[in-house]
């Protein structure tokens, strides 16, 4: 029988860092339970399982090393011994190891390092340190060690498939590249005439509704469970907080909401990073946190759900919260809020993402030089979304990040300015409005009275330099971003579409105002507006209910 090697160890890996990931999961779970045993049953299938598959496979080094773990983990079984802290911390070192081990078995028979060899010998003595006397085997743990031997169910191999992510772009981008074309064919037919036309346009609804159906589905592939992603920083809590002499876990709420495979790799840094703040800025010491009558332990809350096509993940923890004189302080000193005091909290902590901005005292190993939630806003920005912080002095901080279930398609709003037309994208409109004349015809910025509010708007012809006269009827497309609403007067109202988003050159990335390009119905290029970017210099200046004096 042909053996393929490489396909079985690639395999192998792929399944043995899910086992890996499953037992560090677990471990964390059981600290945060305070010594509960109930999860060692799970471990220990996962590390009977790697240490079976590693004989299989003749990889011996890797073989002996799991076994020592697996020694370990049924000693602690057998005597329902309490789990201490020094215990599962010398379990999750063991837990990175055998990661790197498996990591290199592609490349051939990974061999133990010195610190490895170590690492066993320390887990060995811990096994005879529990262990009196030699243990028996127990034939009920064989038994379900045995049913656990690979981590894929019989038969479940026919039922997934593992496919490169490059092929699933290709798909949704094939089917970016059709909705286009039916907006065009469509047109074409509108324009014929008599019942053939009628016909023409019967069948092709017909298409349509099928191809939607087709897309969700190509869509429904690319999309992951977020627990996955938000669980992998569960260990980096705990490392993180530790090292600084506080206690903190995390909570995770949601974790069976999808999202895009490309949403997810662009969110790991922005959670990581606000973690990070979390547990510097946020999550006080144990003594401290008695002190002010809080559990010892800090909580940090990531949950995620979905909010019409979107995904809202939010991040909260219970520690001290913003202080806001300081980071007002902090913003004048920085040249922000110079003529005025920010008109709200959220208009304020916006500034906390500008770059290098920080109100760290001095620069330590998690923050401190400016570029924490720098990060997060660039990272979420490239996604198409937006991020917010509120917080309550004394009680804690949210940040909640908004973002698209997938970026390559997204519900828009079409306009007209000048001799172009733009797609608003359709989760920051609110709703349109006729601008009044009294209003005037020039000028870039204004400021509108709708319903008893003064609303600030802009007029996109006069953003982008549109030189053509203006309409005789403007209107206003109000948008808000966060607790931000503005207006954005345009020529002409086109209504609702579908925007297949296509990138940006090199040479217009840095213009602002400008999140990509989409082709519309009739083959032309149109710009997708970036709402945020658009409205940034308007918030950054203060200028809500005050007339605006541009933007730029």
């Amino acid at each position: 029988m042909d053996f393929d090697r490489d396909a079985v160890l690639t395999s192998f890996v792929a399944e043995t860092q899910e086992g890996l990931d499953l037992m560090e999961q677990s471990l964390l779970a059981m600290e945060s339970r305070s010594g509960g045993t109930e999860l060692l049953d799970d471990i220990f299938r996962v590390a009977h399982t790697l240490k079976g598959n590693a004989t299989s496979l003749e990889l011996d080094d890797l073989k002996s090393f799991s076994h020592a773990v697996e020694d370990l983990l049924d000693v602690l079984r057998e005597r329902n011994a309490e789990v201490s802290a020094d215990v599962i911390s010398l379990l999750l070192k063991a837990v990175d190891e055998l990661r790197a081990l498996v990591a290199a078995t592609p490349a051939g028979n990974p061999k133990l390092t010195l610190e490895q060899q170590q690492l066993r010998k320390q887990i060995g003595n811990e096994v005879a340190a529990r262990s009196q006397r030699v243990m028996a085997p127990n034939p009920k743990a064989e038994q379900q060690a045995s049913a656990a031997t690979s981590f894929a169910a019989p038969g479940a191999a026919s039922r997934t498939l593992r496919t490169d992510i490059d092929k699933l772009d290709r798909m949704l981008n094939l089917t970016g590249e059709i909705v286009i074309a039916q907006g065009r064919l469509r047109r074409m037919i509108e324009k014929v005439a008599g019942e053939l036309g009628r016909d023409l346009l019967e069948m092709q609804g017909e298409t349509e509704r099928l191809f939607r159906d087709l897309q969700d589905e190509v869509m429904r592939v690319r999309l992951l469970p977020i627990g996955t992603m938000l669980r992998q920083n569960l260990r980096a809590v705990r490392d993180l907080a530790n090292s600084h002499s506080k206690l903190a876990r995390v909570e995770v709420m949601g974790g069976d909401v999808e999202v895009d495979t490309t949403v997810l790799e662009h969110l790991k840094d922005a959670v990581l990073h606000m973690i990070r703040n979390a547990i510097d800025h946020g999550i006080e010491t144990p003594p401290l946190r008695k002190k002010k009558g809080k559990n010892p332990c800090g909580l940090i809350t990531i949950s995620a759900a979905h909010v019409g096509g979107y995904v809202v993940v939010t991040l909260q923890d219970d520690g001290a919260g913003l202080d806001r004189a300081k980071i007002l302080q902090k913003a004048k000193q920085s040249g922000f809020f110079q003529n005025a005091n920010p008109a709200s909290d959220s208009e304020l902590y916006q500034v906390l993402f500008r770059p290098g901005f920080s109100t760290a005292e001095s620069v330590t190993e998690l923050s401190g030089r400016g570029v924490g939630l720098d990060v997060v806003k660039r990272n979420v920005e490239a996604l198409h979304g937006t991020v917010d912080i509120a917080s309550e002095e004394g009680r804690g901080t949210t940040v909640t990040i908004r973002l698209p279930l997938t970026l390559a398609i997204i519900d828009g709003f079409s306009v007209q300015a000048g001799s172009d037309t733009y797609v608003v994208p359709q989760q920051y409109v609110v709703e349109c409005t006729e601008l009044p004349s009294a209003n005037g015809k020039s000028g870039n910025s204004g400021v509108l009275n709708l319903r008893g509010t003064a609303l600030p708007y802009i007029r996109l012809r006069e953003v982008f330099g549109q030189s053509t006269a203006s309409a005789a009827r403007e209107n206003v497309v109000v948008v808000r971003v966060g607790d931000f609403q503005a207006g954005i007067a345009v020529d002409q109202l086109l209504g609702g579409m579908q925007a297949v988003i296509k990138p940006l050159g090199k040479v217009f990335r840095g213009v602002s105002g400008i999140a990509g390009s989409t082709i519309l119905g009739d083959g032309k290029v149109g710009l997708i507006i970036d709402v945020p970017g658009l409205l940034q210099g308007m918030m950054q200046s203060g200028l809500q209910g005050k007339s605006a004096s541009g933007v730029h």
